[in-house]
């Protein structure tokens, strides 16, 4: 196949879906799957960002209700050398909260 026509072909098939001539036409697709890789870049590293904001925020409010603030409570498992990360101790505060008292007890100490 000649180098043109296969590269025309990869953009149409990206292009797979899209409305109206973004699916049929070489140009406004090219555009549309350009600009649609780009978000798509730009979100997967948004993406890493946004989950540790919501890890943040619920072990927050978990550490409010235990009487701590979120700053000395990582501070407090730092300084006992305990390493759980953000993800986990989101987890926790959801789903255990009894385990999250324990660990905002030991962070206080």
């Amino acid at each position: 196949m000649v180098a043109s026509r296969a590269r025309r072909k990869r953009i149409l098939k990206l292009a797979k879906g899209y409305r109206l001539s973004k699916s049929k036409l070489i140009k406004t697709a090219k555009e549309s799957v350009d600009r649609a890789l780009a978000y798509a870049y730009r979100d997967r590293k948004q993406k890493k960002r946004n989950f540790r904001k919501l890890w943040i925020t619920r072990i927050n409010a978990a550490c409010r209700l235990n009487d701590i603030s979120y700053s000395r409570f990582i501070g407090g498992l730092k300084k006992n050398n305990i390493e759980l990360n953000r993800k986990t101790l989101a987890d926790i505060a959801v789903n255990d909260a009894a385990a999250f008292a324990e660990l905002a007890k030991l962070a206080k100490a």
